[in-house]
């Protein structure tokens, strides 16, 4: 292994052996004569000699098999059998999901749940601005509607221009059926409209055959396209027409034929194929220059991986373009193309029925809510089915004993993404989110997506927090980030997710998931574990503790939430104490429905859940709340630090660094916020619990935790409260108001409000006020910026963060549907 040949000094001479270096050296030969004595002796000596030899070869031997073996481990897949049945994705088995919106990184584009998938996509210039294709900051986008199977509505607004996106899937044939795209480009405002280009495209990675249909020559009037999952098919580019569809609208064409580096290199591939040197020229009209697509000079020389035909349409809003795809095993069925009027009977009865389903899910009309806000609710839900995507790849893994990163196996991964902007590929901790909504709108979507991630586990149960699979995901990664460290750990949130889906799953997908489910939480229970019994410490705290304020604990999900000061190894997580034994608690409940042994995992949810071991391990009398327990002091702060100057050099660059006024000691972490609410927020305590009161005060104190627009993530009084943890590191959980922390406090205290004890009646009030505070915040954000975002400002309740944010944000549905 190269990291091997690094310790050992590389690839160069060998050491002599020793025998030759005695012969050269008269002390060593002296020293190595044998004993005077009898033979016996000697041999013994020799004998000895020759077992610490072999012990010292053994070790050596053992050391490098273990090394050899954890490797290996790292990257090989669970041998327990799958959790998606091999073929259940296909075309066949599954139509209805075949196709879909899979792109989630782009404006709009489709594929198909294949490894090695023909994609689609759409992107446009407004000449004199920038060319769009991933999202990439226009001022508003997301889909309006989407049911996640065969239908969506998209508006796009940028600089003027509003883009209307359409999507309808028809079932048919054997290879997933036929879709139709829409696209309606309008300007707002009065004036002339500035020149708008639309590029429709297709593109092959590594496998299937396109062929250009051109019309006189010049116009991409269709591909004629093969792939292994679609059969043959015909992508057709209908010529635009006006905005209520009648006449065909003047229009310059351009087209674009060539091989593609990489998917992840379409963007720059049009970019620089550009060329300011045609002329847009309507009848009776000025002529104008427009920027178009052409083949000569500048495109990339390297070796093609794949097929791109591209279709650019240069006019001037108001347009409608509209693009078919037929499959050729429909052809039998098929009653007519699916455009025109047929599209937009198509797209009003899917409407229509989305409608009616979303309210018979939610019932927020017979709860009375506003149509605006029923309208957000809408958009919230489709924002998270619309960014769901299908990626295909191998991680980037480490081992804490390998110092060479290694691909992990080939994986597959269908999941909803948290940001299509900024996060458009699988985070585990915020998929047990997402599943809670998508289990109430489709259970077997969200039983789909559960078992792919289960899927992803390791020899060792291990499932790597982010999935950066495929060019494209790992293109917007930042390089830091792309590894994965086997010994870092996330919240199991999908475990969240499967108490919900549990009482209403099938039992053979349940006995398919529960080797997985097994494998993952002894793999949590055995690597997490704490300094004694029942408790548990996050592995993978930042390990330059100086350059922080307060380390890191990205395991944690909770990423600059304030622990010990001092990561050390007699650390106590309080959260991660509470979910596991959530954990143990599903776990159970999942073996008794498959008749499988119940007891261990019952006996262990009983320990975590025993309010008096909690008290003993994580109440801080001193406090009056729950708290983590390590090596900490509150006594730090930044401080610039400058080097020595060396002569004849540049003054070197002052640094942050963190300056420790008193020595810390073993403490609880006196840090109020989310991580203190845990036995609260997983409805650990019972309903009598004398430690309510406290929880439910710092929950209502604006001291503390409460705002107008949610519960902040830590107290207003605390030390961190909003306190960088580098210089350009800004606070994260340190005072913004998180919607997923939030349902969860809702979710536990309308649970309490519900169960008989002291303090229902105030956990109801907090409840009541709560609700509205974060659902009225929430709304009244995404009226003002037509944003969901990755959390909320707790001064004044903005949004901050990525954008849009439809991931765990979007539990905000069912907040308002009071449904838990």
């Amino acid at each position: 292994m190269a990291g091997e040949r690094r310790r050992r000094g590389g690839d160069g001479p060998r050491e002599r052996p020793r025998e030759r270096l005695r012969d050269r050296d008269p002390k060593l030969r002296q020293q190595q004569q044998p004993p005077r004595g009898s033979g016996r002796g000697r041999k013994a000596l020799v004998l000895t000699a020759a077992a610490a030899a072999l012990a010292l070869g053994l070790a050596v031997a053992v050391t490098e098999w273990n090394r050899w073996s954890e490797a290996s481990r790292l990257v090989t897949p669970h041998p327990a059998p799958p959790a998606v049945p091999p073929g259940s994705t296909g075309s066949l088995a599954s139509p209805t999901y075949f196709w879909g919106t899979y792109r989630p990184h782009v404006y709009f584009g489709m594929k198909t749940r294949s490894p090695r998938a023909v994609v689609t996509g759409l992107m446009w210039l407004q000449h004199g601005g920038n060319l769009r294709h991933t999202s990439d900051g226009v001022s508003r986008y997301g889909w309006l509607m989407h049911d996640g199977e065969n239908f969506g509505v998209q508006e796009i607004r940028d600089e003027g221009l509003v883009l209307r996106t359409e999507f309808v899937k028809q079932p048919g044939g054997d290879h997933g059926g036929d879709w139709s795209w829409r696209v309606t480009a309008k300007m707002e405002g009065k004036g002339p409209a500035p020149l708008l280009s639309l590029f429709f495209y297709v593109a092959t990675d590594g496998q299937g055959t396109l062929r250009p249909v051109l019309e006189n020559g010049t116009r991409l009037a269709a591909v004629a396209g093969m792939a292994e999952e679609l059969g043959d098919f015909t992508l057709t580019f209908l010529p635009p027409t006006g905005e209520g569809g009648e006449g065909t609208k003047y229009a310059s064409y351009n087209f674009l034929d060539t091989g593609v580096p990489g998917l992840h290199r379409l963007t720059d591939l049009v970019q620089q194929s550009l060329r300011d040197s045609f002329i847009f020229s309507p009848p009776g009209r000025p002529r104008r220059r427009f920027f178009g697509v052409s083949s000569t000079g500048g495109l990339p020389r390297e070796p093609p991986r794949g097929h791109l035909l591209l279709h650019q349409v240069t006019l001037e809003p108001p347009a409608v373009l509209e693009v078919t795809l037929e499959s050729g095993s429909a052809a039998r069925t098929r009653q007519g193309r699916l455009a025109g009027p047929a599209l937009s009977a198509a797209l009003a009865r899917h409407t229509a029925a989305f409608e009616r389903r979303f309210e018979d899910t939610f019932r927020l009309g017979a709860r009375g809510v506003s149509l605006a806000q029923r309208r957000f609710a809408q958009a919230a839900l489709s924002e998270m089915l619309g960014g769901i995507g299908f990626f295909h790849g191998r991680s980037l893994l480490r081992s804490e004993r390998q110092e060479e990163p290694v691909p992990g196996a080939e994986s597959v991964l269908f999941t909803a993404v948290p940001s299509r902007s900024c996060f458009p590929r699988g985070f585990l901790w915020d998929e047990g989110f997402h599943l809670l909504l998508l289990s109430r709108w489709d259970p077997a979507l969200a039983r789909d997506i559960l078992a792919h991630w289960l899927d992803l586990l390791n020899a060792d149960g291990w499932i790597p927090r982010e999935q950066i699979l495929g060019d494209e995901a790992r293109a917007r990664v930042p390089p830091e980030f792309v590894l994965q460290h086997s010994e870092t750990a996330n919240p199991p949130t999908l475990l969240l997710a499967l108490e919900r889906l549990l009482p209403d799953a099938p039992l053979p997908y349940l006995r398919r998931l529960f080797p997985r489910l097994r494998a993952w939480f002894e793999w949590l229970n055995c690597t997490q574990a704490g300094p004694e019994p029942f408790t548990f410490r996050w592995r993978g705290r930042d390990t330059d503790p100086e350059r922080f304020l307060n380390p890191k604990t990205l395991a944690s999900g909770l990423d600059d939430y304030p622990r010990a000061s001092h990561p050390s190894e007699q650390e106590r997580h309080l959260d991660l104490r509470c979910w596991m034994a959530l954990g143990a608690r599903v776990l159970a409940a999942l073996a008794e429905r498959l008749g499988e042994p119940p007891t261990p995992y019952r006996d262990m949810a009983g320990a975590l859940s025993d309010n008096d071991l909690l008290d003993r391990l994580h109440w801080a009398p001193e406090l009056g709340t729950f708290a983590d327990f390590g090596n900490h002091t509150a006594a730090v702060a930044l401080r610039w630090h400058r080097s020595a100057p060396v002569p004849g050099r540049p003054p070197p660059a002052p640094q942050l660094r963190r300056e420790v006024r008193e020595a810390p000691r073993p403490q609880f972490v006196g840090a109020l916020g989310y991580v203190s609410l845990f036995p609260l927020l997983l409805q650990l305590l019972q309903a009598d619990s004398p430690r309510l009161p406290a929880l439910l005060g710092s929950m209502r104190s604006e001291r503390q935790l409460w705002t107008p627009f949610g519960l902040r993530s830590l107290a207003h009084d605390s030390p961190w409260y909003l306190r960088r943890n580098t210089e350009h590191d800004p606070p994260y959980w340190r005072g913004s108001v998180w919607v997923n922390i939030n349902f969860l406090a809702l979710r536990a205290l309308h649970g309490y409000a519900r169960a008989a004890g002291p303090h229902r009646e105030r956990a109801a009030e907090l409840y009541r006020e709560l609700r509205h505070n974060l659902v009225a915040n929430v709304f009244r954000q995404y009226e003002a910026t037509g944003f969901l975002w990755e959390h909320y400002r707790d001064s004044d309740g903005a949004g901050q963060g990525c954008h849009p944010f439809a991931g765990w944000s979007a539990l905000v549905v069912l907040a308002m549907a009071e449904d838990y």
